[in-house]
C-alpha cells in the first residue's frame, strides 16, 4: 500500500518506545500515513519512569523542521514535548515558514510516571504564543488544570476549562477525561460553534503509557487524509481504545498500548 498522507511530528524521544516520537511514528504508520520527525529531546525512560532528559538545541530543532519540509511537505503537523521557551519560539519560527494549517498540539507536561517535562516559563510561552497557532489542542485533565489555573472535578469543569482555552486563542479543544475516576470515559470537544462529548467505556488496566501522544498523532493522521476535525477526534479515540484493549502488559510499570491493533498482516508474511 502507498501512504495516504505525510505528517511531521515535533516531539521528544521515549527510549522505551511506548510514548513520544516512537509512539507517534507507530501510530501514523499503523494508520497508513508517512511519518517525518523533528526530535526536541532525548529521554532515558521505561515503564517505571524517566531516568534522564537531554535537550536538543532550539536551532537544531528548527533545522530539522525546515530542512525536512523543504523537501517533503506535510499535510498535518503533530506537536508534543516542548521543554523550554526557546524551543517553543524556534518551533513557531519554523511553522511560520512552512505554513501548514492542520497543527495538533498535545501540551505534554508530565510523564505517566510523574516526571515533569516542561518548566514554568515554557508553560507561559505555550499559553501566550503556541496555543493560538494550533488548529487543535489536546490536553488531559492535569494539563488543562495547569493551562487554565482551574480545578477539574467533573464534566462541567472540563467544559469550563475548554472555554478558557478558547479565550486563550485555541481554535478547537479536546479535553481528555482519562484521569477522571469513572466507569465511562468522557472527552470534551469544543469549538466556537459546537460542543461534543465523546463517551466510551473505561478499560481497567495500568498499561496506558503513551495514550496522549498516540491520540494526538491519530487525530493528525485522520485530519491529514481529509476527514473533518470532529470525525478525526472520534476515529482517534476509537483507535486508542482498541490499542488499550489489547493490553500488551510489557514492563513492570505503566506498560505501552498496542499501536499495531489496526494492522492486518498479509497471509504470505505470517
Amino acid at each position: 500500500m502507498k501512504p495516504k498522507s505525510k505528517i511531521l511530528i515535533i516531539a521528544g524521544s521515549d527510549s522505551s518506545g511506548g510514548a513520544g516520537i516512537q509512539a507517534d511514528i507507530k501510530t501514523v504508520t499503523s494508520l497508513g500515513s508517512y511519518a517525518m520527525t523533528a526530535i526536541t529531546a532525548v529521554t532515558a525512560q521505561n515503564t517505571t519512569g524517566v531516568n534522564s532528559i537531554t535537550a536538543i538545541s532550539p536551532k537544531e530543532i528548527e533545522k530539522q523542521i525546515l530542512f525536512t519540509c523543504i523537501d517533503i511537505k506535510p499535510e498535518a503537523i503533530k506537536i508534543g514535548m516542548l521543554h523550554s521557551s526557546n524551543v517553543i519560539m524556534s518551533v513557531i519560527n519554523a511553522l511560520k515558514k512552512i505554513k501548514t494549517p492542520k497543527i495538533v498540539l498535545d501540551p505534554v507536561m508530565v510523564a505517566k510516571g510523574g516526571a515533569k517535562l516542561i518548566n514554568q516559563k515554557a508553560i507561559e510561552t505555550l499559553k501566550k504564543k503556541m496555543i493560538r497557532r494550533s488548529y487543535l489542542i489536546t490536553p488531559n485533565i492535569p494539563e488543562a488544570e495547569i493551562l487554565t489555573n482551574t480545578k477539574i472535578r467533573n464534566l462541567e469543569d472540563m467544559i469550563y476549562a475548554a472555554n478558557i482555552l478558547l479565550k486563550l486563542g485555541a481554535k478547537n479543544v479536546l479535553v481528555k477525561g482519562g484521569h477522571k475516576k469513572a466507569k465511562y470515559m468522557e472527552d470534551v470537544f469544543l469549538s466556537k460553534k459546537e460542543i461534543k462529548i465523546f463517551r466510551s467505556k473505561k478499560i481497567k488496566t495500568k498499561n496506558t503509557h503513551g495514550t496522549g501522544c498516540t491520540l494526538s498523532s491519530a487525530i493528525a493522521t485522520f485530519l491529514s487524509c481529509g476527514k473533518p476535525l470532529k470525525k478525526s477526534c472520534e476515529l482517534g479515540i476509537k483507535y486508542v481504545n482498541q490499542a488499550i484493549g489489547s493490553n500488551l502488559n510489557y514492563g513492570k510499570g505503566h506498560g505501552p498500548i498496542n499501536h499495531l491493533n489496526s494492522v492486518l498482516i498479509n497471509k504470505k508474511y505470517r
